[in-house]
């Protein structure tokens, strides 16, 4: 049995404690992780907080994970101890459906992720089935590649599920933890990028990041006048907008792809979807293929987060800096 120290809520929303948690047996397709770095994201808020009504307690978050493999399983032959990886939303998969054995492995209906019914990564150790955890290729800093693994893979995803093309025109709503990943991913795929916010401060940090144009959100009329240019708008709020007007800035056949979590429905008209046959969609994560392609064009790219660090045993003073809404724009957790 191995036993680790980890930071735990007792209950919702309290302040996190170190706790010592054992682990018990490591299966035969597990890894364990020696954790050396750990992105804060805000579904660690939301479950610290219990905001989706299914949280466990203690409840240990953490699922951007970085470290290196301090042991391995009996039926685990292709990573080695002393291998960097990286673990994010899911930890596990059943390998047997058809999800799993079609390559989408995040669809599997019994998948767990890393946070849920179990220890995530505000922990000096944590354990995961072993094709979870990713290798980090050569030129990936360590330190700030955690975000990756959920931010990261949130926006990359739909754009290669979703057909994008270094043709087109796409903008992001929302230029947060999320948002910034995805202006860096877009103009790096070779398309025209636009960012919509409702921090017109940013412009020219906007533009470093990726964007060719800067829409203030809040400007209706500004918004007004893109009336169908986008071939796909990636949105990482969780907050109802006008969608209406949204919808009319795709071109035909454009996608609307939601990723951050709205709680109430989506008002979206069915003219706006049957005008040009344009459609809604929602996106989650990736699976492990996917997630290593990723990683290998961010090397490819030079793309990183743009991260601020915290040291772990200071990680409550963390989520008071992510619930500010100040961060830019991820915040990384370092073991000490």
């Amino acid at each position: 049995m191995t036993k680790i120290s980890a930071y735990a809520a007792q209950e919702s929303g309290a302040k996190l404690e170190r706790m010592p948690i054992d682990l018990g047996e490591l299966a035969p397709d597990q890894v364990e992780i020696n954790v050396s770095a750990c992105g804060l994201c805000h579904s660690d808020v939301s479950m610290i907080d219990n905001e989706w009504g299914f949280s466990r307690y203690p409840m240990v978050g953490g699922h951007e994970i970085i470290g290196t493999i301090s042991a391995v399983g009996a039926n685990v032959s292709h990573l080695e101890i002393g291998q960097t990886v990286g673990v994010g939303w899911l930890s596990q998969s059943c390998q047997s459906c058809s999800s799993c054995m079609g390559g989408s492995q995040h669809h599997c209906r019994s998948a767990r992720p890393t946070i849920v019914g179990r220890y995530g990564g505000f922990a000096d150790k944590v354990r995961v089935q072993s094709i979870w955890a990713i290798p980090l290729p050569e030129g990936l800093d360590p330190k700030s590649a955690g975000p990756l693994f959920c931010g990261g893979i949130t926006v990359f995803n739909p754009m290669l599920d979703f057909g994008l093309l270094p043709t087109h025109r796409v903008a992001v709503i929302g230029i947060g933890g999320l948002g910034h990943l995805a202006l860096k991913f877009a103009k790096a795929w070779g398309c025209e990028v636009t960012a919509f916010t409702s921090s017109m401060d940013k412009v020219e940090e906007l533009k470093k990041l990726g964007a060719h144009h800067v829409v203030n959100s809040r400007d209706n009329d500004a918004v007004g006048k893109l009336k169908g240019r986008f071939n796909m708008i990636i949105s990482t709020v969780n907050v109802n907008l006008p969608w209406f007007n949204y919808m009319s800035t795709l071109a035909p056949q454009g996608k609307l792809v939601q990723v951050g979590i709205i709680t109430d429905p989506m008002p979206v008209p069915s003219f706006s979807l049957v005008s040009g046959q344009k459609s809604v969609a929602g996106s989650d994560t990736g699976p492990p293929a996917t997630i290593a392609t990723m990683l290998e064009f961010c090397a490819r790219h030079d793309i990183a987060p743009q991260v601020e660090y915290f040291k772990m045993s200071d990680i409550n003073s963390a989520i008071d800096r992510l619930k500010s809404g100040k961060a830019r724009y991820r915040v990384v957790l370092t073991n000490d």
